[in-house]
């Protein structure tokens, strides 16, 4: 989406041989081709050599794309504690390492950063309690630095997408009828529309599709107490049963 609006691209990720192939689809459609880095971004080193990869090839910053990320679906007390760990660094430390490594040249350019949230940043849940706290820190993080640089032009928005039918369901290791789109949610491009257009226009949060903002609105305003033994019970059903 990016690469159709004029930008030219710096892809990040561990595998380099799906990075390559997608800077040759970009490629094909006339648009220049991407700059490839394979890099784990939760190694704790990883912002500063995907810093000095872009110095080499004469790239500076103007948007930056915080997506990497992922979930794990089960009890806290049933799921590994490395694993639960590492979530942490993708989700929070490396995104925060991220950021502030970029800034600079975010600053420099009066760009952007785009975090990429979920709608679960606005409530705590049972049965991925470690994913939902990770997204409610980005969404508070990306809040908070929207404030913090507005006056140096920076835009920063936090998209808070519902449920995308994506590679996450199989990561998290959910059941298979959570591989489903519920009705009326977005596709993956459609959210990432949301989310380039919500960008540029200057927006602190995008959460797309009425039904998600109902739900934001609902969560962030209705008592935890209230809500959190519905979302115990509809995670138990959706992801194929935490409860003992």
């Amino acid at each position: 989406l990016f690469a159709e609006r004029g930008h030219d691209l710096a892809l990040v990720a561990r595998r380099g041989d799906r990075l390559e192939a997608l800077a040759d689809e970009i490629a094909a459609r006339g648009r220049p081709r991407p700059i490839v880095v394979a890099l784990d971004l939760s190694a704790p080193d990883a912002p500063g050599r995907l810093a000095a990869a872009l110095t080499a090839a004469g790239a500076t910053t103007e948007y930056l794309v915080n997506n990497a990320g992922y979930g794990l679906n089960g009890a806290f007390a049933d799921l590994p504690v490395g694993d639960q760990l590492g979530m942490i660094d993708l989700n929070v430390r490396s995104l925060t390492a991220m950021a502030r490594q970029f800034l600079p040249d975010l600053k420099a350019t009066r760009g952007g950063m785009l975090n990429v949230a979920s709608i679960a940043g606005f409530a705590p849940g049972p049965g991925m309690a470690v994913y939902y706290a990770s997204k409610a820190y980005v969404l508070s993080l990306s809040e908070a630095l929207s404030e913090e640089l507005r006056a140096d032009g920076v835009r920063v928005t936090a998209l808070c997408p519902g449920p995308v039918v994506t590679g996450f369901q199989a990561r998290a290791g959910m059941s298979p009828k959570a591989f489903a789109a519920p009705p009326g949610a977005a596709s993956a491009r459609e959210t990432a529309r949301a989310g380039y257009d919500g960008l540029m226009a200057g927006r602190r949060v995008v959460t797309p599709g009425l039904v998600n903002q109902a739900l934001a609105a609902g969560l962030a305003w209705i008592p935890h107490r209230l809500t959190l033994p519905q979302l115990a019970a509809r995670q138990a059903k959706r992801l194929g049963g935490i409860e003992k």
